[in-house]
């Protein structure tokens, strides 16, 4: 008697290999299960009992025949035909021995438990492949209980497949509807204090070097609709180290509620701005997401799901994301310089899209979307999937980097923005805008042809790895967690100034007031949004550089500063901090608090405008003074941009210093006596000028000389190559640089450091 084909299959007895039996997902899952990763237990009713129901019902030449005289690019048509064949499937008769297997399977899940909660998933069978993903198109049941609710669970699971989404995709990918059959996983139940997804590559940049961790509160339906927007976690695979952090605050989360299934809540007012993972769990599950590429050979996209403490995986498949030449922007990134930027959200797909906003509130609204149009939603469902197509760009207001519209997106090709919070406020009905999806910024205009700026095309590895660091400059605290997902070293130059601008008050004010703890608390608080953004690199925080003009414009501003005739010359930096003492302690307590309380170790400080060795000396004993000491964590830096810290650099260094960073627009202007911002003379000013190199090559080499750091902050870096080669040729130990400069400045350097080896 010939061997028939397995109706169940329990996941000790299922393999990566067995997915014409059990789907992509089943076969992940008994593959997991069997090479140790912590997968709650289950067992698949197989593609072939699928295919025996539909069989036994005789529902394929229907189903074909229905099909057949459907539109499937008409939305509405295309939702008549699914909801009629779901009705075929789902009142189609189960045969007695396949119910039967699925009962006793059932009744041994657990032991001591004939009727265990279970979670009831599709596994199609053309699913989770390297060359087509279903994200979302077939559905799960959770928290199903008893014989009569599993083959309920059942019967929808199958019907699932005939959904509109899931029709117009295999008919879009050109696959036949009757090869891919459905298998269903059955799982025990977690009950998830906090769910999510590890990706084993980033699947937004392509960086095979870095593992992503999304997780939230309870379940993870919310994240993948977009409802929620989840924290997010870079990693390092060389010393699993966490690259970058952002924990978004959470008001409403889904979870478990037997009988009647799940329910929304509001999570706990302590819980709202909590972290949902400790480093350590985010170390452990990206261990997790290493072991799983490993084993597998191809990069991952995997579910988990921690209760008490203990974290499962769920689910897992190929990530089919990474190949990006379909989405290849077709303008380039100089092109944008001229146009105005409106909104900044998450990047969540490569490429740059223009065209006008079509905006829709629901699946109903998609036809509205024409070729070439900016799709602007509060948040994408499934059933958009046909207007996620013809969209030139989506733009969302709410959803992360592993939404739904996020995934299917970078799958389509289409650059995609995702959690904005203000799109479809800010954006208008047919406006013309540009949406880059590697930055997340929506601009206002479309790209002028002929504009476009010559930009050298680098034919290197994507993320090449430099001896010379390569840091971001960085002011704007709700930057921070966007930023700090880029591959920039750390920050080399935090401005204090857009920080107190957002206190609004002038700091004499807070002092005479009586509140300069509150000056304090939100300073730190401004601060540790960098520390925390940018995991375990360094944040080098400038001490305040306000000239007395602009310290003016603070509320009480009036009241404390002088008039000066030529401010950038006048009452600034250290010179400042001297004088006005009080003030730049609560700027130092500001920095204890952040690296004392909170433990970010990753702070340092940086003095500006220095203008005398003696000047250093006393600074230096205000911040002894203040508890705060030079040491391994604790690195303190000073400005180069006056010609006199050129000229004693060995003098300044003498006092001691661990670095210095060139601040090349000020040191040019009073190299050269010229003032950049000032149209008539403007044309003098170049960094590039004789007298300002030989500035910059006597600094990096006299640093170089007495072992200390030297880097050079300023556009200089990004805007001139040639000035690039000589800086990393005379030995400078970094450079720092606007976010949008970061990868080709690396890219620069890349090739200079390798022709120099050479």
């Amino acid at each position: 008697m010939p061997n028939l084909p397995a109706l169940v299959l329990p996941f000790s007895k299922i393999h990566k290999d067995d997915i014409p039996l059990v789907g992509g997902k089943g076969a992940n899952l008994g593959e997991m299960y069997n090479f140790g990763i912590p997968v709650p237990n289950g067992f698949v009713i197989t593609a072939q009992a699928y295919e025996k129901v539909i069989d036994h019902n005789a529902l394929q030449p229907v189903i074909r025949e229905i099909i057949k005289q459907t539109e499937v690019t008409n939305q509405k048509e295309l939702e008549k035909a699914a909801i009629k064949i779901q009705r075929l499937i789902q009142t189609a008769d189960i045969p007695a021995d396949l119910v039967k297997e699925i009962f006793e399977s059932y009744s041994g899940l657990k032991s001591g438990d004939k009727n265990p909660l279970v979670a009831v998933r599709s596994s199609a069978t053309a699913e989770d492949l390297p060359d087509a993903s279903f994200a979302g198109q077939q559905e799960s049941f959770l928290d199903i209980k008893g014989e009569s609710n599993l083959i309920q669970a059942v019967r929808s699971a199958w019907g699932s497949l005939w959904g509109a989404r899931a029709i117009f995709y295999r008919a879009t990918k050109g696959y036949d509807h009757f090869k891919v059959l459905l298998a269903i996983p059955v799982q025990l139940m977690v009950q998830s204090d906090v769910s999510g997804v590890l990706f084993s590559v980033n699947p937004v940049t392509g960086n095979k070097n870095q593992v992503v961790v999304e997780a939230v509160w309870g379940l993870g339906d919310f994240m993948v609709q977009g409802v929620v927007n989840p924290d997010h976690y870079i990693i390092n695979k060389s010393d699993l180290s966490i690259h970058s952090r952002q924990n978004v605050p959470q008001t409403i989360m889904e979870i478990h509620d037997y009988p009647s299934g799940v329910k929304k809540v509001k999570v706990p007012e302590k819980m709202v701005n909590a972290p949902k993972l400790t480093d350590e769990e985010v170390i452990e599950l990206a261990k997790l997401s290493m072991k799983i590429h490993q084993h597998y050979f191809f990069p991952q996209d995997s579910e988990f799901a921690v209760e008490n403490g203990k974290v499962y995986l769920v689910q897992t498949r190929p990530i089919t994301t990474l190949d990006m030449s379909k989405g290849a922007k077709q303008i380039s990134e100089s092109q944008l310089v001229n146009l105005k930027q409106l909104i900044q959200g998450e990047p969540a797909s490569f490429g740059i899209g223009f065209g006008k906003v079509v905006k829709i509130k629901s699946a109903k609204e998609i036809d509205k979307v024409k070729n070439g149009d900016v799709l602007v939603t509060e948040m994408t469902a499934p059933d958009f999937v046909p207007a996620m197509k013809r969209a030139s760009a989506i733009v969302t207001d709410k959803g992360g980097q592993t939404s739904h519209a996020a995934i299917v997106s970078r799958e389509l090709g289409v650059p995609a923005i995702v959690g904005t919070k203000i799109a479809t406020k800010i954006l208008k009905e047919d406006q013309l805008v540009t949406a880059n999806g590697a930055t997340g910024i929506v601009y206002n205009g479309v790209p002028e042809k002929g504009k476009a700026v010559a930009v050298k095309e680098f034919k290197e590895e994507e993320f090449p790895q430099t001896a010379t660091k390569v840091y971001v400059n960085l002011g704007e605290p709700e930057l921070a967690s966007i930023v700090a997902q880029g591959n920039a070293d750390g920050v080399g130059l935090l401005r204090a100034e857009f920080m107190m601008a957002e206190i609004g008050t002038h700091p004499k004010k807070m002092i005479r007031d009586g509140k300069s703890q509150v000056f304090i608390e939100k300073l730190a608080e401004s601060i540790i949004k960098f520390t925390h953004s940018f995991g375990e690199r360094p944040v080098i925080y400038r001490a305040t550089d306000f000239k007395s003009n602009e310290y003016k414009n603070l509320i009480g501003g009036q009241n404390y500063e002088p008039t000066e005739p030529n401010p950038m010359l006048g009452y600034r930096g250290c010179y400042r901090y001297i004088l006005d003492e009080p003030v730049f302690n609560l700027e130092l307590e500001a920095i204890k608090l952040v690296r004392n309380k909170y433990g970010y170790k990753n702070l340092h400080l940086m003095i500006p405008f220095v203008r005398t060795v003696d000047e250093l000396i006393k600074v230096k004993r205000i911040i002894a003074a203040s508890g705060l000491s030079r040491s391994n964590s604790f690195k303190l830096w000073m400005m180069v941009e006056i010609p006199s810290n050129v000229i004693l650099l060995e003098d300044f260094i003498a006092v001691g210093i661990d670095g210095v960073s060139i601040g090349s627009n000020d040191l040019t202007m009073l190299i050269l006596g010229t003032d950049r911002d000032n149209e008539t003379v403007a044309p003098e000013f170049d960094e590039r000028n004789p007298a300002v190199l030989w500035a910059l090559e006597h600094v990096i080499k006299t640093a170089a000389k007495h072992h200390i750091t030297c880097s050079l902050c300023g556009q200089a870096a990004s805007q001139y190559p040639d000035l690039v080669d000589k800086l990393v040729s005379w030995g400078i130990t970094s450079v720092s640089v606007s976010p949008d400069a970061v990868d080709n400045t690396r890219r620069v350097i890349s090739l200079i450091e390798k022709r120099l080896l050479k």
